[in-house]
């Protein structure tokens, strides 16, 4: 009987060890794979460019992301209409899923088909006026793309955009930091829908960051940052002495979805 027990109990001390050693491991040896991001900014002259450009990316380019493995492209346009512009937010993986990626569609046949427009576009007759290319690689604190569950129509979402320029990489690197350690806890808390953090690697206005939330409207946009702006867990957050000046200049950008956006 007593080599029973003791048999038992040595067995429930395995157990515990072996729940332990795996608990430490998904913990720290485990960590979450960070995913990548491309934003191209898309620049027009002309109503017929977008109108080109659109076509192309709901007929061309979406599909071809979907079959090499992508599924949640966003594209987006200004909320305000002043600008000419459209912005497409691509997930990767890896950055070698980002840096194969041309040579993946080109060997796409319904993408050749289907974008022979852009593909082919004459240099008198271009679909855009030229975009520009920010590459990111996730925050450790989200490592990884996240849909929103919005009900409203297109048209009333807003997707706000933020880039965050700091005055030197130590600053900019706090500022990750403060994410990492508070911020997206707070975001999450009070219902901000986060889209995406990301580290801009390869892009203008380094060193900075980017990151996109969502509401249903902007009148609950509007809300929640004033919610933010009181918020108690915000306020000692950012009144700790190593936060100061950890960003120079904030740019927002306020988009709507566009009807055939995954995102």
């Amino acid at each position: 009987m007593m080599s029973c027990t003791f048999s038992s109990s040595r067995f429930r001390l395995l157990s515990l060890l072996f729940i332990l050693i795996i608990c430490k491991n998904t913990a720290f040896g485990f960590a979450a794979k960070r995913e990548f991001y491309q934003i191209k900014i898309y620049h027009f002259k002309e109503d017929s460019q977008r109108q080109r450009l659109e076509t192309y990316l709901k007929e061309a380019y979406l599909p071809a992301l979907h079959r090499a493995g992508i599924k949640k492209v966003g594209v987006f346009e200004p909320a305000d209409d002043k600008d000419s512009l459209l912005y497409v937010l691509i997930p990767f993986k890896s950055a070698d899923q980002f840096l194969s990626l041309p040579e993946t569609i080109s060997k796409d046949k319904q993408y050749v088909a289907a974008g022979k427009d852009y593909i082919e576009t004459e240099y008198n007759n271009p679909v855009h006026a030229g975009f520009e290319s920010i590459f990111m690689e996730a925050f450790a604190g989200m490592p990884a793309l996240k849909v929103p569950a919005l009900q409203s129509g297109h048209s009333e979402r807003i997707y706000e955009l933020r880039r965050y320029e700091a005055a030197s990489e130590k600053l900019h690197e706090n500022k990750i930091s403060q994410f990492n350690n508070g911020e997206l806890d707070i975001f999450s808390r009070l219902g901000f829908n986060v889209v995406f953090c990301g580290q801009v690697k390869a892009g203008g206005k380094m060193p900075s960051l980017m990151y996109m939330s969502s509401f249903e409207n902007k009148a609950e946009r509007d809300a929640h940052w004033k919610a933010f702006g009181s918020d108690p867990a915000w306020t000692k957050l950012n009144a700790q002495p190593e936060y100061a000046h950890n960003f120079l200049r904030a740019d927002i950008y306020l988009l709507h979805p566009t009807a055939f956006s995954d995102i």
